[in-house]
């Protein structure tokens, strides 16, 4: 059972998220995005910070060992979008895919940048697939929650990347199709993350911390700086009400998960 929940949680944080996106990017994206982006950020450092951390910390390995791996972890994902191999670009809630702007991958670097942002992306639906395994192999309910936590952040990333593909003059079909192409690739990390370190259950703890790692970089190396921008106090409000929201989320799905049925 363990592995058809990987599978059904990676569907959910790969695929799905791809298919919400490809509808947000119709009509209501110029709406939506910002109160995505901030509700992500909610949802990643609650999942992060009130799920997985303390259920790392309540098992037997040496929390100085955890810091590091913390502390790894960070540093491996900051290596790796160095290397371009992990992106998270995200657009703002006015962008157009006709409009050539000047915020992430725009309209100048779409042409050439189109299939290295399906390859980053690829790599970084991987790493979520590992991160969902690693999730249900410790706790079932450890895993729902985190295969939402990736589903959030995916859903504003997959927005962003179908506004590039668009850009570099792939049909909105192409750019489905790929970009969904792209989103199996968690399920693909999923079911090896399951044959892989199924057998290492010591290992948990440490993958767990690592897991959290890639939601705690997201949130404050990409997402947060986002946020950063001078706004009228009736925006800036209405972020923080949203990061409320997704922690809130997080938060009441942990207590009705752990609740007796």
């Amino acid at each position: 059972m363990t592995l058809t929940y990987i599978v059904l949680g990676t569907l959910v944080g790969g695929v799905l998220s791809v298919l919400i996106a490809a509808t947000l990017t119709v009509g209501v994206l110029g709406r939506l995005i910002k109160n995505l982006v901030s509700l992500s950020v909610g949802v990643l450092l609650g999942a992060a910070m009130l799920n997985m951390l303390p259920e790392a910390f309540e098992s037997e390995a040496s929390a100085q060992a955890l810091f590091a791996t913390l502390l790894g972890g960070l540093l491996f994902f900051f290596l790796l979008e160095k290397a371009e191999l992990y992106r998270h670009g995200h657009h703002h809630e006015g962008d157009d895919p006709h409009h050539h702007h000047h915020h992430g991958f725009d309209a100048e670097q779409a042409g050439r940048g189109g299939w290295s942002v399906l390859l980053g992306d690829s790599i970084h639906n991987f790493f979520d697939g590992l991160i969902i395994a690693a999730a249900f192999l410790t706790d079932v309910k450890l895993g729902v929650v985190t295969s939402l936590a990736v589903m959030a952040h995916e859903i504003p990333q997959e927005v962003g990347d179908t506004i590039v593909l668009l850009n570099a003059g792939f049909s909105r079909a192409k750019a489905l199709a790929f970009n969904a192409l792209s989103g199996a690739a968690a399920v693909a990390g999923g079911v090896l993350g399951y044959f892989t370190v199924g057998p290492w259950e010591a290992l948990f703890p440490y993958l767990i911390v690592f897991a959290s790692s890639s939601f705690i970089y997201v949130a404050v190396a990409d997402l947060l700086p986002q946020l950063q921008r001078r706004l009228p106090l009736r925006e800036t409000l209405g972020q923080i009400a949203w990061i409320v929201v997704g922690l809130a989320a997080v938060y009441l799905a942990r207590l009705y998960l752990h609740a007796p049925h």
